[in-house]
């Protein structure tokens, strides 16, 4: 590419046509202005191709200031010591302005792709509206039918915003907010689903490296997809003996992904023992997989929350190998095998579960 540069070059002044100086690339630029921001530094991620990597950048009177490049324009998280936003970045100046008392919904102007994107969310805004209320009514309901219905109002506005994202994709296929909308799906999502909406993608959007690294997303999503057998895997329970997924062959198997540290995961536990004390008699078992890794708080939350099923884990946080190997990016997080070791549902929570071993088990 380099030499192709410099030949062009040379014609162009062989003909008198060249510039003094050669082109340059538009550099990136970002300044915030956050009132209230006393951290001395922000937490950047998502500026580089490599997922690990993030920029600490000084904070002096609520002000920072990040310059670079960035291969496409991208999704990118702004973390303080309390808060976080996302926003879009690109090669251009860009600003965030805004309160740390809603740091969350700063301003940010001088990006086009966060412009479409702010477009799209005012596209589905009746949607969120309809729906935000419902998950606190769900959470103070106590009547199991009147959880039902919420739960199955709360999936109808999911399905209607999947719809609208699905006919976003359709019209702007090359667009990087098309990509990072199916990235937010592909954390919890069904492979199917994704790869549906995956295939919309103009090739160029797919080429991208956000492109790419969605493609290479759905390479380990397709590992738990509906109908694929389970892998078979080794880790120690609580005593530290060996528990092999195979060990429960011939029975329904609810593998779920959780740990101590997580809420969410502690407050669905109520609901998954429920399941438990009903279908335990009925070829039906548990498998908690932890994604601890300290020992001692494994142990006592499984004490403190009465798991009576068996519990294994590896001790390795987000790096346990069944965790890894099925690209668990957020829990709880769960498969329901059929007595086969094939995964016939995932991610089953309140009365979906119940709802679900009750199909299969009576």
């Amino acid at each position: 590419m380099q030499m192709k540069t410099k030949l062009i070059w040379a014609l162009a002044l062989s003909f008198g046509y060249a510039c003094q100086t050669a082109p340059t690339t538009k550099k990136a630029s970002l300044d915030g202005d956050i009132k209230g921001l006393t951290d001395s530094v922000v937490f950047i991620s998502g500026l580089h191709d490599d997922p690990a990597k993030s920029d600490t950048v000084p904070v002096k009177d609520g002000k920072f200031h990040w310059s670079g490049t960035v291969t496409d324009p991208r999704k990118i998280f702004i973390g303080t010591s309390r808060q976080y936003m996302e926003m879009f970045m690109e090669n251009a100046d860009v600003k965030v302005s805004g309160n740390m008392d809603s740091f969350y919904y700063s301003k940010v102007t001088g990006s086009p792709a966060q412009d479409e994107y702010m477009a799209f969310q005012g596209s589905v805004k009746d949607i969120e509206e309809g729906q935000s209320p419902l998950y606190q009514q769900l959470h103070n309901a106590k009547d199991e039918k009147v959880k039902a219905e919420l739960e199955n109002r709360i999936d109808s506005f999911r399905m209607a915003r999947r719809a609208r994202i699905k006919d976003y994709i359709r019209q702007h296929n090359t667009s990087p907010v098309s990509v990072a909308l199916l990235a937010d799906m592909a954390v919890m999502g069904e492979y199917a689903n994704i790869d549906s909406l995956y295939k919309l993608l103009d090739p160029k959007a797919r080429q991208t490296v956000s492109g790419q690294k969605l493609g290479e997303r759905l390479v380990v999503m397709k590992r738990s997809a509906l109908g694929q057998s389970i892998k078979d895997f080794t880790q120690n329970d609580l005593d530290g003996k060996p528990v092999k997924i195979s060990d429960f062959k011939g029975k329904y198997l609810f593998v779920d992904f959780w740990a101590s540290w997580c809420g969410p995961c502690r407050a669905e536990n109520p609901n998954v023992l429920k399941a438990y004390n009903q279908f335990k008699g009925k070829n039906f078992e548990v498998l908690g997989v932890s994604l601890d890794s300290d020992g001692e708080k494994w142990k006592e939350a499984v004490r403190k929350d009465g798991m009576p099923w068996k519990q294994i884990s590896d001790l390795k946080g987000y790096n346990n190998e069944i965790s890894e190997y099925y690209g668990i990016q957020a829990i709880p997080s769960s498969f329901l095998l059929d007595t086969n070791g094939v995964i016939i549902a995932k991610d089953l929570r309140g009365t979906a579960l119940h709802t679900k071993l009750s199909e299969i088990l009576q």
